[in-house]
């Protein structure tokens, strides 16, 4: 496919190195690698292979800012991060160029991400100068009790390729008005938005050593373990896949880090024929299910629709996604980009396969799009899905919807429970007593009723189960980064001197 190459109204956005200590360099060894467009499979540019000795410059860096960082008042990092705001609204069209370029998402959709990622560090800066601590009543006569808090110290930060700005914004923001300093591990598929929202902290007065950002591919594990170990990084946040989450978790025991993890889900979708609108049930399932090509981590995984509603769902559900047109995501009207790579196109044409071949019938898509490029998979809808299906028990993170049917509350409640991970899950119904129930009853960190779309920076965000642990966003967020501290004053006597 002949692709024109994308144009940045400011080129110097486009940067092929890594960020320490307030400089852009390259890795001792001169090696980089190269990051592609899913979509053509063309190198974008190179960036640094980083190695442990690389990482470990980055963490010194972040380790010496961190003395006179800790001690700016929460007001002054309020300010520092509302001009990186400021910075990232000014060039939010090349941010947006960015995400679509390496993350192959549609234009719209990346203009949606660079202002959802923007709004991290809007909604952290007005956090900043509220870390409040609290004064307790002491049981012990003469002592009074009261807490701060204080930042945790050096974070290592290890975030995913699927949204390259709002992943790693939402927790350098909270990490930064808590008053640490970070060594981010960006996105081997998506260095480059990383890179200019390293240009944008520069801009925005962020000091040098504040703020790091490491890349590689290849050398990905040898860095993350750099991370994990280092006894001068105090915490790791980590969002990425179940399994990696587990390894990072133990390396992370060695030296008691504290760690939160934002891990694979498994979202189920249930429609009950009480919902009041089946139209937008249709196009909630629709934004849930197919926003970036089913490459979200709370993206609707498994589709459960009652009875009585189910086959006329199915027909408004397929006509819909009739009308997707799949292509380059900088191309008019596209509304549906590439999977990531070739092993993320595997994946979903295997769970198709295995659905196929166990009784479900792919009613639209269902194949490759080699025409288009190797990365292309065509939206599909499978309905008769089972339980013995691979797309029932895996998360598929691509453009497949699996339709399952259902006859009651109690037995939706418990497919929609019976995975070992919870992340998000969403319904709809528009009776009263039905909406508490259900929210309350499903197995996950949150629930969206009637709406398919849950994401805020206002809003906590973070699962239970294997899905991991921690908020993100919210006035939670910060927590994740601050300690308290108990401050304990004895001996002092009631009767007034004199």
């Amino acid at each position: 496919m002949g692709h024109n190459v994308p144009k940045l109204n400011d080129p110097s956005l486009l940067i092929e190195k890594a960020y320490v200590n307030g400089e852009f360099v390259d890795a001792a060894s001169g090696e980089t690698f190269e990051a592609a467009d899913p979509s053509s499979g063309k190198k974008i540019a190179t960036c640094p292979e980083f190695t442990k000795q690389d990482t470990e410059k980055a963490i010194a860096a972040a380790e010496e800012a961190l003395k006179s960082w800790r001690k700016t008042t929460g007001r002054e990092r309020a300010t520092i991060l509302r001009k990186w705001y400021d910075e990232m609204q000014k060039n939010a069209a090349d941010i947006a160029t960015l995400i679509t370029w390496e993350n192959g998402k549609p234009l719209n959709d990346a203009k949606g991400e660079a202002t959802y990622a923007a709004n991290f560090f809007l909604w952290f800066s007005e956090e900043a100068a509220h870390a409040h601590g609290e004064t307790v009543p002491a049981s012990v006569p003469g002592n009074r009790v009261h807490t701060i808090k204080q930042p945790v110290g050096v974070c290592g930060l290890i975030t995913p390729w699927n949204f390259p700005a709002a992943m790693i914004t939402r927790k350098i923001a909270p990490a930064l008005a808590a008053g640490c300093t970070v060594v981010a591990k960006s996105p081997g598929e998506t260095p480059f938005t990383a890179n200019a929202l390293a240009e944008l902290s520069r801009r925005a007065g962020v000091p040098k050593g504040v703020v790091n950002f490491v890349t590689a591919m290849n050398n990905t594990a040898e860095v993350g373990e750099t991370l994990t170990t280092d006894p001068r990084i105090r915490k790791i946040s980590f969002t990425g896949s179940t399994n990696v989450g587990k390894l990072l978790m133990k390396q992370a025991a060695g030296t008691v880090k504290k760690v939160s993890f934002e891990l694979g889900g498994n979202a189920p979708f249930i429609v009950f024929d009480d919902c009041a609108d089946l139209e937008a049930a249709v196009a909630g399932a629709i934004a849930c299910k197919f926003r970036s090509s089913g490459q979200t981590c709370v993206c609707a995984n498994r589709i459960y629709v009652q009875d009585g509603i189910y086959d006329k769902f199915s027909e408004k559900f397929v006509e819909k996604v009739k009308n997707f047109k799949v292509g380059y995501g900088f191309d008019d009207g596209v509304t549906h980009g590439p999977v990531i790579h070739d092993r993320a196109i595997a994946k979903v044409d295997a769970h198709v396969k295995d659905a196929e071949k166990k009784g479900g019938k792919v009613l639209v898509g269902g194949q490759k799009l080699p025409d288009l490029g190797s990365n292309f998979y065509a939206p599909t809808v499978i309905t008769g899905a089972t339980n013995e299906m691979q797309i029932a028990t895996d998360e598929t993170f691509g453009p497949v919807a699996g339709l399952f049917r259902f006859k009651t509350e109690k037995e939706v409640v418990a497919l929609a429970n019976d995975t070992n991970v919870g992340l998000a899950g969403y319904f709809y119904s528009s009776n009263v007593n039905r909406i508490y129930r259900v929210a309350e009853a499903l197995e996950v960190g949150m629930v969206g009723v009637n709406t398919g779309l849950i994401s805020d920076a206002a809003a906590p965000f973070g699962g239970v189960k294997e899905s991991g642990f921690g908020r993100e966003g919210s006035k939670y967020g910060i927590d994740e980064y601050s300690i308290v501290k108990t401050i304990t004053i004895g001996g002092v006597e009631s009767e007034l001197q004199g």
